[in-house]
């Protein structure tokens, strides 16, 4: 915009109404992200007016603040080409929505959260995420920067085995109702900390059918290849984790006012605590969880030795678990590398079945030293699992 011209459009902006009408333009696309966009409908052809919808929002917005305006779309077409010329506003088409630049992220920042949420919605197949990535796929469309914005320099590939989206279960008619089905009230229940009232379904790895039971959710935490609700028994205050889709889609909410996120914040801490000393989800019964978290607990030293086909990738993980030590063997001297390398460990006994399915995965390239009774149940396991191959099996 030429020099004289842009200090002509500049001088416009002096007068009370106008400028009082371009700062609550601003505040409603700080406020409503996307505005022009907001109430279409994805599946619709029918037409809409993107500037009819930010004038809706920018009276709204007026309302809020108790300012009476004047403004019609031509006026706003002026407003925002304005904004665009002062590099408030992008040279891009905002098909998809305005907003204002990146808002409290940098873009460097913004591609690492893009990053992460897409992650998250394509693995951890959090049905949330999903709709507000795709929202952000849309809006940002005409950034020049587009590309590298959406490529995935870092994933997590921690992937969902189960349907979390109640919407495309129902379309592909597979699967059962859980708690996906009302995970909003939930959210809300976490921030507020409300008490809630969830039914469990058959736990395949327990074997048995529960009933309804009384908490504060504390947070929705996903853990290797499933979402799971770590939550606080109302009664006694014990600290437990349940796969949400293994329990009911209920969610009736106890009362409404809650006791607060302070309240939240300390015993989701305390339940962290626990995830810390331990190896797995398991938090333990309510007496030895007191005792831990009183630091009274008695641990259990564990020695197990690695071999070489495996101990250098236990050896990479220094930061598995903070008690643990790594005690190298005497070396080979055909190799000139230790002949094995022993993991020592300190774990509260609520840990060991989680902590052993880790060790199976070494299996054949590992060995428990103590203690002892620990040593004998996996000599057990391996008896029955060479007796299992010393049998034949029929060919199918």
């Amino acid at each position: 915009m030429p020099k004289k011209q842009a200090s002509s459009e500049m001088s416009k902006y002096f007068s009370d109404s106008a400028f009082r009408r371009l700062m609550l333009l601003i505040d409603t696309l700080l406020q409503y992200p996307g505005v022009g966009y907001l109430d279409k409908l994805d599946n619709t052809t029918e037409h809409h007016n993107a500037l009819e919808e930010v004038r809706k929002y920018v009276l709204q917005v007026a309302e809020q603040r108790g300012v009476s305006i004047q403004c019609s779309v031509h006026t706003l077409h002026k407003d925002l080409a304005f904004l665009r010329s002062l590099g408030i506003l992008g040279d891009q088409m905002y098909r998809w929505g305005y907003y204002l630049g990146t808002g409290a992220m940098s873009e460097m920042e913004l591609t690492i959260a893009l990053n992460a949420l897409s992650s998250q919605s394509q693995y951890q197949r959090d049905p949330l995420v999903q709709e507000i990535y795709n929202k952000l796929s849309k809006r940002l469309k005409g950034l020049a920067s587009k590309e590298q914005l959406f490529y995935p320099v870092r994933a997590q590939l921690n992937r969902s085995i189960v349907e979390t989206n109640p919407v495309e279960r129902a379309a592909r008619m597979r699967g059962q109702r859980n708690l996906f089905d009302c995970l909003e009230t939930v959210e809300v229940a976490i921030l507020k900390g409300q008490k809630i009232e969830l039914g469990r379904k058959l736990n395949p790895m327990l074997r048995r059918e529960y009933g309804t039971f009384q908490v504060w959710p504390l947070q929705i935490l996903h853990y290797d290849i499933a979402w799971y609700l770590i939550y606080q028994y109302c009664g006694d205050g014990h600290l437990a984790i349940s796969r949400i889709d293994r329990l009911e889609d209920k969610c009736d909410v106890l009362d409404c006012e809650g006791r607060g996120l302070s309240a939240q914040k300390c015993n989701l801490k305390l339940a962290h605590e626990l995830l810390e000393n331990g190896w797995g989800l398991f938090l333990g019964n309510p007496e030895d969880q007191k005792q831990e978290l009183l630091g009274q607990l008695e641990l259990v030293d564990i020695r197990v030795r690695f071999f070489p086909r495996v101990m250098g990738f236990v050896a990479e993980g220094e930061l598995r678990h903070p008690t643990q030590k790594l005690e190298p063997g005497p070396k080979d001297p055909a190799t000139n590398k230790p002949a094995y390398i022993d993991y020592l460990i300190k774990l509260p006994l609520r840990s060991i079945r989680e902590f052993n399915y880790w060790i199976y995965r070494f299996t054949g390239n590992v060995q428990v030293l103590t203690p002892d009774w620990l040593v004998q149940e996996h000599h057990e396991v391996a008896r029955q699992q060479y007796e299992r191959y010393s049998q034949q099996i029929p060919r199918q």
